[in-house]
């Protein structure tokens, strides 16, 4: 019903920036957050920033000041902007929403949604 594409992610050297991006698309009435969050090699899921409608952010502390999530409402997307990156950061980066799906707004419900995950690798 609905489906989370990333995009953005790659091979980048220590200090080098990258911006990811996660667009939302299937039967959305309402996107309330809208999250990121990195599974590093041999570790659980973290979460690092997360957005809502009203576009107030939150971000782990391991990030603040190096990532920025920003949210583009008419386009169902979020981005992060990921600044200063170090070979601690290789991860696979997912994004996840809290979506009201449906054919109608009567129909919906609100359910949470995950993307696939785009690989970033920081390495020299």
């Amino acid at each position: 019903q609905v489906q989370l594409v990333e995009s953005g992610g790659g091979l980048v050297q220590p200090g080098g920036s990258l911006r990811l991006s996660c667009a939302a698309s299937g039967s959305i009435v309402s996107i309330a957050a809208m999250d990121w969050y990195r599974q590093r090699p041999g570790k659980e899921r973290d979460f690092l920033a997360g957005i809502d409608r009203a576009l107030v952010a939150n971000y782990a502390g391991s990030v603040r000041g190096r990532f920025t999530i920003s949210r583009d409402n008419g386009k169902n997307t979020v981005y992060l902007q990921m600044n200063n990156l170090q070979p601690d950061d290789t991860a696979v980066y997912y994004c996840s929403a809290f979506v009201q799906a449906g054919t109608t707004r009567r129909s919906s419900r609100w359910d949470d949604y995950w993307g696939q995950g785009t690989q970033v690798t920081v390495s020299s």
